[in-house]
């Protein structure tokens, strides 16, 4: 398992934060063997830009579940035989939550790809992500999803 190192730097500066609440939430990449992988322009004011698709786990449900769920729900894919990447973490100051990403990938999917309100779902490779705006930490975690 790909261990959490990015972060690290900001969570020992944010000692002084309390945090009261966790939310889970889960990213997945899905790729083909062309090298390219699924993104999702995220037009929303609180994560703009290219990201992963993904979003938060309901209560009583689990991860995997919701990595299935929110994929189809965002992307119109049913994913298949998902690998774990990883974590990330991060706090929203003023908000006093600790946020926890699982991170998923695959290559295993079916269906036709449809874009949801949050932004356009499409494929990109590597070299063409300079074209885009990117949201926060998007190379990090990509890093981490590679």
């Amino acid at each position: 398992m790909i261990q959490n190192t990015f972060n690290e730097e900001f969570i020992k500066k944010d000692r002084s934060h309390k945090q009261k609440i966790t939310k889970l939430t889960i990213m997945c990449m899905v790729y083909q063997d062309d090298g390219s992988f699924l993104v999702e322009n995220r037009v929303k004011k609180d994560w703009p830009g290219l990201t992963f698709p993904g979003g938060h786990v309901e209560d009583d449900e689990y991860i995997i579940d919701a990595v299935k769920r929110e994929m189809k729900e965002e992307t119109g894919l049913d994913v298949s035989s998902l690998e774990p990447r990883g974590y990330i973490e991060w706090n929203n100051f003023g908000d006093n939550v600790r946020h926890l990403a699982m991170l998923f990938k695959t290559k295993d999917f079916q269906g036709k790809i449809k874009s949801s309100k949050e932004g356009d779902i499409f494929f990109v490779k590597e070299s063409d992500l300079e074209k885009y705006p990117l949201s926060n930490d998007f190379l990090k975690i990509y890093q981490l999803m590679k």
